[in-house]
């Protein structure tokens, strides 16, 4: 796994935003999986930036997102395909049709997740995915004890990720308690894979995951594995890791 240093959190998204730029630039018609959350959105920030100021176009590329709560229509400001459109795909050249994000309201999950990986495959799979990690060292909605060969489903959420995801919401009681995430093999099928990390709170999954043993209660130790790997963190999300 390669780790590129970043010294805050700015410098990561802007570094960050340069992978996937180059991966556009070298295959505009690419496939690029996203994730949601507070870790991206400079990176997303950036994109705009580079697509605004230096002719960065989208117009070719393809993108499936990991996930989705469950129970949330796309026009909750909540949802993540809500999310998506407000932080990056309303800002750039994208076509609509051509951005993928798994829906809260299906009625049958099990063959929802099935259609989702599907339709991966069938976009020739995953370019370049972009992850973030969650305190407990979930990746997606992937959590503790999730078998590293799960598919696209409906998984209940840990109560340390409905903690952590209640500062979205007024109170942890709205927090939706399911989601449909991308499983892991989906994940593991990546081309390459960018991971994100920044501040103190990640700090402790950072280390598990790169010095741990591959190990599903810590969900992205499979990464360990992955042949292309890179993770851009910030100085305070590597202070446990030993250097070489």
């Amino acid at each position: 796994m390669l780790i590129i240093t970043a010294k805050d959190y700015d410098e990561m998204s802007q570094k960050a935003a340069r992978y996937i730029a180059a991966e556009i630039l070298l295959k505009p018609d690419c496939l690029l999986g996203l994730a949601t959350g507070s870790t991206p959105i400079g990176t997303y920030q950036e994109l705009i930036r580079i697509h605004q100021q230096e002719g960065l176009s989208f117009q070719k590329v393809r993108t499936v997102n990991l996930d989705e709560y469950y129970g949330l229509p796309a026009s909750h400001e909540q949802s993540y395909r809500y999310f998506m459109q407000e932080t990056l795909f309303d800002h750039i050249d994208i076509c609509p049709d051509n951005t993928h994000v798994p829906d809260g309201l299906t009625k049958d999950p099990q063959s929802y997740g099935k259609e989702y990986d599907e339709l991966i495959v069938a976009l020739g799979g995953i370019d370049l995915l972009l992850l973030g990690i969650g305190s407990n060292g979930h990746i997606a909605f992937n959590e503790p004890g999730s078998y590293f060969t799960a598919q696209t489903r409906l998984v209940d959420l840990n109560p340390n990720t409905i903690e952590d995801n209640s500062r979205f919401f007024e109170s942890k009681d709205d927090v939706p308690r399911q989601a449909i995430s991308m499983g892991m093999k989906s994940i593991l099928d990546s081309k390459r894979i960018v991971i994100l990390a920044s501040g103190a709170g990640k700090a402790q999954a950072i280390k598990d995951m790169l010095e741990g043993p591959v190990d599903p209660m810590l969900p992205a130790s499979i990464l360990q594995l992955h042949s292309n790997v890179t993770l851009i963190a910030d100085k305070a999300a590597l202070a446990l890791v030993q250097p070489d």
